[in-house]
Formats: C-alpha cells, sequence, structure tokens
C-alpha cells in the first residue's frame, strides 16, 4: 500500500470518528440534553455537554425567584444534571441552558395528557394574588380565578394541596387556567346522584356553608349544593346572608323543594327556628297601640316590625289626616321608632293591618 492510500485511508477514519461525535450545532432550542457540572460562577455553573463542548446555566435558571432554597444549593460540580436548551450557541456565546425548565417541559407534556382525558389532578397553592390564586403542578405554574374557586379561606392557603381541573392550556404562551370548582363538582357527581334520590320534601339535613352571594347562599349538603334564598335565611327581614352566616359554617336546613331534573335543591333556615307568627297569637290583639320599628317605605304604605320576624302594614291611608293621599317618606323613614295601633290582626293569614294616626289620639 502507498503511502498515498494510507494517508488516505486516515483521513476517512478520522472523518468517520468526528461525524459520530457530537457538536453544539447539533442542540435545538427545547431540547432536553444530560451534562455535568464543570465549575460554579459569580452567576451561573458552567457545564460540560461533552466533546469538550460547554453550555452555561445561569442562577436564575436554576430555581424560581420566589423559592427560598437558594440556586448553588442545588447543583454541585461534579453532578450530571438534564438541562433544557434556552438557546442555541454561536461565535460569541455557548449554549445556554435552564435546570428549572426540564421540569416544566415535561410538565406541559403531562398537563396536556391531564387536559385530554379531562382529568384532576394535584397542585400546591404557591400565592394568593388579587383575583385568584397561583398553583403548580409538575413544575408548572397556572391561575384559578376566584370565580373558579370552590372553597376559601384556610383551605386555600399558601403551601396547602387542592384538587383542581385544567381550563386553558397554552403551551406556548406559558397560559395554565384552571378550576379547582369544576374538579370538585365532577368528583362529587356520582354523591350527588345518590344524595337527591335520598333526599326528601320537610326533611332537615346538615350541610356546609360554601358561598354567599346577595340573593342568598350555597349549602354543601353531601355531595351537592342547595340553594338557600335570602328570605329562608331569616324570619327578620335582613340585607345580605353574611349578618346571619358565613362560608365555613355548619348549619342544618330543611329541605324545601327538589327538581331531580335539574338537580336543583332549595333549602331554609328559618323555618327550623321558631315561628314568630305562632308566638305572637295572644301577644297582641285588635286596638292594642304597641311600639314598632319602620323597615321598609312603599307607595302604598309602610312596613313596621312590630315583634321580631313580624312585620305589619301601615296603609297610606292610615299615616295621617292632614292629607288624602300622604307621601310615606314625609311622615317616617326606615329606622324610625314609632307607636301603632293595630287595627286588623290575623296571625293565622300572617296580615296585621295598622294605624298612625289612630294610635296619636
Amino acid at each position: 500500500m502507498s503511502n498515498n492510500q494510507l494517508l488516505q485511508e486516515l483521513e476517512q477514519e478520522f472523518s468517520k470518528i468526528l461525524t459520530k461525535l457530537p457538536s453544539t450545532e447539533e442542540y435545538q432550542v427545547g431540547q432536553i440534553i444530560k451534562g455535568t457540572v464543570l465549575q460554579l460562577e459569580k452567576d451561573g455553573a458552567l457545564i460540560d455537554i461533552g466533546s469538550k463542548a460547554e453550555a452555561f446555566l445561569p442562577f436564575k435558571e436554576v430555581t424560581h425567584k420566589d423559592d427560598e432554597t437558594k440556586p448553588e444549593e442545588l447543583v454541585y460540580p461534579g453532578n450530571e444534571y438534564e438541562l433544557f436548551i434556552l438557546r442555541e450557541a454561536s461565535d460569541k456565546a455557548p449554549l445556554l441552558v435552564s435546570y428549572k425548565r426540564v421540569a416544566q417541559a415535561r410538565g406541559w407534556v403531562k398537563l396536556e395528557e391531564v387536559k385530554s382525558k379531562d382529568e384532576s389532578i394535584e397542585g400546591e397553592v404557591v400565592a394568593l394574588v388579587k383575583g385568584g390564586l397561583v398553583v403548580e403542578a409538575y413544575g408548572v405554574r397556572g391561575f384559578i380565578p376566584v370565580s373558579q374557586l370552590r372553597l376559601r379561606g384556610e383551605s386555600n392557603a399558601k403551601g396547602t394541596k387542592i384538587e383542581f381541573k385544567i381550563l386553558e392550556l397554552d403551551k406556548r404562551k406559558g397560559k395554565l387556567i384552571c378550576s379547582q370548582k369544576v374538579a370538585i363538582e365532577d368528583e362529587k357527581a356520582d354523591l350527588r346522584d345518590k344524595a337527591i334520590n335520598e333526599l326528601e320534601i320537610g326533611q332537615v339535613v346538615s350541610g356546609e356553608v360554601v358561598r354567599v352571594a346577595e340573593f342568598g347562599a350555597f349549602i354543601d349538603i353531601g355531595g351537592i349544593d342547595g340553594l338557600l334564598p335570602v328570605s329562608e335565611i331569616s324570619w327578620q327581614r335582613i340585607s345580605h346572608p353574611r349578618e346571619v352566616i358565613s362560608v365555613g359554617d355548619k348549619i342544618s336546613v330543611k329541605v324545601l323543594k327538589i327538581d331531580k331534573a335539574t338537580k336543583k335543591i332549595s333549602l331554609s333556615y328559618k323555618r327550623l327556628q321558631p315561628d314568630p307568627w305562632t308566638e305572637i297569637e295572644g301577644k297582641f290583639a285588635e286596638g292594642m297601640v304597641v311600639p314598632g320599628k319602620v323597615v321598609k317605605l312603599a307607595v302604598f304604605g309602610v312596613f313596621v316590625e312590630i315583634y321580631p320576624g313580624v312585620e305589619a302594614l301601615l296603609p297610606v291611608s292610615e299615616i295621617t289626616n292632614e292629607e288624602q293621599d300622604p307621601t310615606p317618606d314625609n311622615y317616617v323613614k326606615p329606622g324610625d321608632e314609632i307607636n301603632v295601633l293595630i287595627k286588623k290582626f290575623s296571625p293565622y293569614e300572617r296580615r296585621i293591618s295598622l294605624s298612625l294616626k289612630d294610635a296619636n289620639r
């Protein structure tokens, strides 16, 4: 074999070896690779990714900014780690990699799978912010709006684990919107069907207040939420349910209506309390002058509370003799304490008629 032939064969073998060696040019953004920490520097770590190629891992890409653990306490020289490529290498800068985004990259894949199967997942509450909660699952952070929270207060405190479902997911934009409400509702679907089939009108059940609004409150009565209208909370007139009950309260309620088709249940809290209309029998009579408190004005008259939970009507015609059709707010206003004469008394019909002008005679 001539020297030229030997030289050609050596060049060919050397070329084969070179093609087998990895190059930083082969790495692409989004790829997950392995690397060994060579040394820690001021702002990050120098990483050996093989074939004498190096990458740089900024400390800010080791852990989340609000984590208490220092980045240099999580990566050590000589240890091998999986790394996520953030930027390809150039003549002026090495390959830029991230440690914290490996879990995120794999997390997005897992979250996409979870969403496609419409499954619930468990995550940790990492922050309470205006408008909702920030949660983390599989290394990815998402947001649960207040409207999608089913439980409030300490049950969703920072550091607690909660179940939720994914409503929106956009890996490219880093968007993850979740719902605790949907997860719990789906979880209790079977319990809901069983509960509604076992309920009966008039039944007294125990429950927990899970939501309060101006129109009433929702009570969890064993897997299904029943509506407690504001009018069924107290015998006395109230402006908001929070005057009587709060989220988290354990109360007993009476079942008033059941709609199995829509799975809607109407409840009452006040009907488990003594009915003031039965309590006033024998305590009042026609012709008596009694003290009362003005609670509401209407065009046709004034509602006066003469006993806790009992409102009687003071018609416009019974306010004064000074004018034929007086305007109620020219004579009384809500909160006024007045003396009135009972003109008609029918507690069985829940009707009491009063007179202000005759009480002053």
